[in-house]
């Protein structure tokens, strides 16, 4: 691997590059690291650091309103692109790819079953419409079009369910903690024989995790219907 490369940064078309080392500056935009000094190579602000030119102060005031490089330095590294090496995007573009593939799968449903597809179908579903992963963005900016690319090849629905729960007395309070958290209580009596009995709204794709949970959690004595 490449032990230097190189943040990029523009502003108002203009256009600033720091030179840094490919991991710890990974690290360093992923919040893993906070020690610029183990980032950079040099603190050298660049116009084009393959050319070795420099910005004018002008445009550093300008661009940054400031003059002090490592306070530069660490603007580009925070809103600048990573020029990521080849193992590095590999690895991310992966990542990125199981993260988008979980959030389908707990997130949307095959509205015929109201069941969510498994993620190994969501993931082949991404290979055969040959859908590419954008690193640098977040899972929330290019789900949606995710989303929108895999219609053609499974049918996908975003849809929330209302479920009717009664847990009895002896894991209503455990079992309360763990509803709040899974979805949002539109409403809860409590028995006077100590039983829980609410109504949960939960994202569909949500159902097969919330009654494994309840089941454990109740050793099967909860039930659960979803309301019409």
């Amino acid at each position: 691997m490449a032990d230097v490369t190189v943040v990029r940064y523009s502003y108002e078309g203009e256009k600033f590059e720091i030179m840094v080392k490919p991991d710890p500056a990974l690290d360093y935009k992923l919040g893993k690291k906070k020690d610029l000094s183990s980032v950079l190579v040099s603190d050298e602000i660049y116009t084009d650091s393959g050319k070795g030119t420099r910005p004018s102060s002008e445009k550093l005031l300008k661009a940054f309103k400031t003059e002090d490089q490592i306070e530069i330095a660490q603007i580009i590294l925070q809103k600048g692109e990573l020029n990521l090496t080849t193992d590095q995007r590999r690895k991310m573009v992966e990542d990125k790819k199981k993260q988008t593939v979980t959030f389908i799968a707990k997130t949307y449903v095959d509205p015929r079953t109201h069941l969510p597809h498994p993620p190994l179908r969501v993931e082949q579903a991404m290979k055969d419409a040959r859908i590419s992963i954008d690193p640098h963005k977040s899972v929330d900016d290019q789900v949606k079009d995710v989303v929108e690319k895999l219609r053609s090849i499974i049918a996908l629905k975003s849809e929330n369910l209302n479920l009717e729960i009664i847990v009895p007395a002896q894991y209503a309070s455990q079992s309360y903690a763990v509803l709040k958290s899974v979805g949002s209580l539109k409403k809860e009596e409590w028995q006077n024989n100590g039983s829980l009995k609410a109504i949960l709204e939960i994202p569909a794709a949500a159902r097969p995790n919330v009654i494994d949970r309840l089941g454990s959690i109740t050793k099967g004595s909860a039930t659960v219907e979803v309301m019409k």
